[in-house]
């Protein structure tokens, strides 16, 4: 059973016990902007006992960073930010409105049209999963190993 209390206005921390038996942290937001969820992230990564290693807490914040910012851009906003941690693993998902998966593309060097974002992603997390949700729109998570 999660225990949630307020923050930000909105559902954000729970901390329960898995199946197993592992504790797991729970962080739940609606970020607005993506410097919002790199926040929530920071907050996050703050209450997680004993720490990530440092880079596993930059790349979490990376990941976040980067999910949030494509769902804002091509998605039409973030419906959910998820962040999971247990002793093993720390996990970000992201649900958003679209239905559209993310699609692999040429970078584009000048900068003008990315490209860089997704294929980040994919090097940075152990797993990286895109699942439809009930009712429309989409989750992307992805796992780093704690």
């Amino acid at each position: 059973m999660h225990q949630v209390h307020q923050e930000f206005g909105e559902r954000s921390l729970g901390v329960g016990v898995d199946v197993d038996g592992r504790q797991s942290v729970d962080w739940i937001c609606q970020p607005r902007l993506a410097a919002d969820a790199r926040e929530a992230a920071f907050r996050f990564l703050a209450g997680l006992h004993p720490a990530p290693p440092a880079h596993v807490s930059q790349n979490l914040v990376l990941l976040v960073s980067e999910l949030v910012t494509n769902a804002l851009r091509h998605a039409g906003g973030v419906t959910v930010l998820r962040l999971r941690a247990d002793r093993c693993s720390v996990e970000v998902a992201v649900v958003d409105p679209s239905p559209a998966h993310p699609q692999d593309r040429t970078p584009d060097l000048a900068g003008r049209n990315g490209g860089f974002g997704w294929p980040m992603v994919q090097r940075l997390a152990r797993t990286v999963a895109v699942r439809n949700e009930v009712g429309g729109g989409k989750a992307v998570c992805a796992t780093l190993t704690r």
